[in-house]
């Protein structure tokens, strides 16, 4: 392993190591923001005297953590993104290929799509469920919050028919909160309609 050299011996080095773990998701409420169950567990415990750490005299380790590595999978045309990070798996789904326009009933097209989610869920074991909806800015807030939690509650009834009974739910409707995109323009405002589906991640998966 190559020595770190440093132009003055008495500056601090720093040794970063990225460690492929899986930690443990934290718990989610019903009332827990997107994003608040992506925080890391506590990372894995480094001994600074291990032999194999080849550092210049006096050089000390940083302090180690886990990286919470994430990655975005996206249609081409926009309607569907999958997000993976060591703790969770979120689906998102735009409005537009779940309801009509200011409804909360499913179209056709929007069944087969949740079905392929409950299918991934049912592959990761996954036993509790979060289903969020939102949507953008236009219209007030208050028909924002109604219209957005009876769209998670359509996906929700959706999801259960192909799931185990002992699966778990928490839903909530945002209206306009957390937007992903610019509502200043409609392309932002499409990305904003829209209900996620996320679940902690399991190990090995």
């Amino acid at each position: 392993m190559a020595r770190i050299r440093l132009p003055h011996p008495v500056v601090t080095a720093t040794a970063v190591l990225l460690l492929a773990v899986a930690p443990s998701a934290p718990t989610a409420h019903a009332d827990d923001p997107p994003g608040a169950a992506e925080d890391s567990a506590p990372p894995v415990k480094i001994d600074p005297r291990d032999p194999d750490l080849k550092m210049v005299q006096g050089a000390t380790l940083a302090p180690p953590k886990v990286l919470n590595i994430k990655s975005i999978v996206e249609t081409d045309d926009g309607s569907e993104r999958r997000q993976d990070t060591n703790s969770n798996v979120t689906f998102a789904l735009q409005a537009e290929v779940l309801f009509g326009k200011d409804s909360a009933e499913l179209t056709p097209d929007a069944l087969s799509r949740i079905r392929a989610i409950a299918a991934e869920i049912k592959k990761q074991n996954a036993k509790n469920l979060r289903v969020f909806g939102f949507t953008d800015d236009l219209g007030s807030a208050a028909h924002g919050l109604v219209l957005s939690k009876q769209r998670a509650n359509a996906v929700q009834r959706e999801l259960a028919k192909g799931l185990d009974s002992s699966v778990g739910f928490q839903i909530r409707g945002y209206g306009e909160e957390y937007p992903i995109a610019d509502n200043s323009t409609e392309e932002g405002r499409k990305k904003n309609r829209r209900v996620e589906v996320s679940f902690p991640r399991t190990h090995g998966s």
